[in-house]
């Protein structure tokens, strides 16, 4: 029995207050407890730095891929290779060291991909617990390789592991935290829990418990059902008690996490009959904030949305609430991308509307889940990327570039992926460029200029440099964040309607050519604006607004 979390650490990390990390800001007389509750106080201010704000995310992310990322490929994995060519048969084929680096690539892009869900993950407001526990869950998982069902073992992970980091599931990350915080005096535990416990308390032993547990299969035919509402600060264990082991990713089946979201507000769960005619199968959560702010809609398919059956009985349900307006685009995107799915399933033809829809052209796909709805890829996977793009664009299918060399052989319309430059301006090559399906990575870019014909930006837009947007006059969307930091003036943003994600112009000081941005999808940074009137067609516009003041009056105090 432990009485702090941060003494909970340091017995199963018996050096961990040895650590330079964690010991190079500590006093001499400090207690091993006390350096590393110093450590975790730190890392809570580097997450509230980083949460909501994807240039520091960015930022802290190559940090950690630098340091957990593999840097070279094992031999074994190069010999795998080479057999699996024999095996399809290609012969003997020698890999090279260019095709040595294009495996290294893939293999990196993978394992950079899951550290991002963790890392995203543990800094954002839906990962409610204390730092020990996040410090704790983080240091675990990155010792965990790939899982032998045989053996019920996760592999050790090294430098030389090239499996991806493991995969997110909240709802265990929540019973962990539950059995181990009986470990502190917290709660009392179960005769459940206790065989967990006497598995040790390392991360390994107890996710591989939790894991094993989870062998419920729901009917997912099944759609007549009944909502039922918890209140609002009401008992969270009759909540939590009815998700236990039933497998649906939501991190309220750990009964700490569901005590936090009903102090928060009300929470509604539809279930679906179970093989006894009963109504125990949860399908959708609706999270609120109070009484009548919807907080988060989930579902049990993967990345928590919605079953495509759902979809219409939380429509239904979501009518209730006020705002429930901001929700009415998810469901529409979800019921168009299940219509494409069975046209393609079909073999059939998709519009010119539903392609602009598929591609993301104008306008986000918006889903419930907490990563973009997996169908939208697994449709794009089974199309020609550029015979779609062509009819989009108009243009002919040589003009939609995979790689920088195609802007030197051809008048490049579309890239069709992220576009990465490191040059302070683009050349002349780029002048035809109407849009960048993926992110537009060009942070040392100082002006637009050979980009007056850019339209749209359907990734994120990483302009860090950019101190002059007058040549981005055609420039519309941009379906991620836009970092714009450097920017002090908004010449040149005049047609700029649409960011799908945060806003982050630290330095603007005069907004007058925003006057068309209609919508921003999470946060609008504008930490240096003295008037937000020509956002008044904004959505964020109140929030940017009542900033400003708050700002301005604190000027005035002081």
């Amino acid at each position: 029995m432990y009485k702090t979390g941060e003494e909970f650490l340091n017995k199963l990390y018996s050096d961990m207050h040895m650590d330079y990390i964690v010991n190079h800001k500590a006093l001499k007389s400090d207690t091993p407890e006390e350096k590393i509750n110093k450590y975790l106080e730190r890392l809570e201010k580097v997450h509230e730095k980083v949460k909501d704000n994807p240039h520091r995310l960015e930022i802290l992310l190559n940090i950690y891929y630098d340091k957990y990322v593999i840097k070279e490929l094992p031999l074994s994995y190069i010999n795998l290779q080479k057999k699996i060519y024999r095996e399809e048969g290609y012969g003997n084929v020698e890999i090279d060291d260019q095709k040595k680096e294009e495996l290294l690539k893939v293999v990196q892009k993978d394992q950079k991909k899951s550290l991002e869900r963790w890392v995203t993950y543990l800094t954002s407001d839906d990962a409610m617990y204390p730092m020990w526990f996040k410090n704790y869950v983080f240091k675990g998982m990155l010792k965990l390789g790939k899982f032998d069902k045989e053996k019920m073992l996760f592999k050790r992970r090294d430098e030389t592991t090239v499996e991806s980091y493991l995969e997110l599931n909240q709802e265990i990350l929540a019973q962990i935290y539950d059995v181990l915080k009986s470990e502190i005096g917290q709660n009392e535990v179960t005769e459940e829990e206790q065989k967990a416990l006497n598995k040790g308390e390392s991360f390994q032993k107890l996710y591989i418990y939790f894991l094993t547990k989870q062998n419920y299969k729901a009917n997912d035919k099944e759609t007549e059902g009944i909502w039922i509402k918890y209140e609002q600060g009401s008992d969270s264990k009759k909540l939590c008690d009815s998700l236990q082991g039933k497998n649906t990713g939501w991190c309220t089946a750990g009964y700490e996490t569901a005590k936090t979201q009903l102090n928060n507000g009300d929470f509604y769960i539809y279930y679906t009959k179970d093989e006894e005619g009963e109504y125990t199968n949860p399908r959708i959560a609706i999270r609120m904030n109070g009484k009548d702010e919807i907080g988060e809609v989930r579902g049990v398919s993967k990345n928590q949305n919605l079953e495509e059956i759902m979809i219409e009985i939380a429509d239904q349900k979501l009518d209730e609430f006020q705002d429930k307006e901001k929700y009415q685009k998810k469901v529409h995107d979800m019921k168009l991308l299940t219509e494409l799915e069975e046209k393609v399933k079909e073999n059939n033809e998709l519009t010119k509307e539903e392609l602009i829809f598929l591609y993301e052209i104008g306008s986000t796909i918006e889903g419930f889940g907490y990563e973009k709805d997996p169908r939208i890829e697994e449709i794009k996977s089974k199309r020609d990327i550029k015979e779609d793009l062509s009819i989009i664009f108009n243009c002919r299918k040589d003009q939609i570039g995979t790689t920088m060399e195609d802007f030197d052989t051809n008048d490049i319309v579309v890239y069709a992926s992220d576009i990465e430059y490191l040059g302070e301006t683009v050349p002349k090559q780029f002048q035809h460029l109407k849009a960048i399906i993926g992110d537009a990575k060009l942070n040392s870019l100082k002006n637009a200029e050979n980009l007056n014909n850019l339209e749209y930006i359907c990734g994120s837009a990483h302009l860090d440099s950019l101190e002059d947007a007058r040549d981005f006059k055609s420039l519309k969307y941009i379906g991620g964040y836009a970092n714009l930091p450097s920017l002090e003036d908004s010449e040149g943003l005049e047609s700029l309607e649409y960011i799908g994600g945060g806003a982050y112009f630290d330095s603007l000081e005069d907004a007058r050519c925003l006057n068309n941005l209609k919508y921003i999808g999470r946060n609008g940074c504008f930490y240096s604006l003295l008037d937000a009137e020509p956002l008044k067609n904004c959505n964020k516009y109140d929030k940017i607004k009542s900033e400003i003041e708050e700002r301005l009056s604190l000027r005035r105090n002081k």
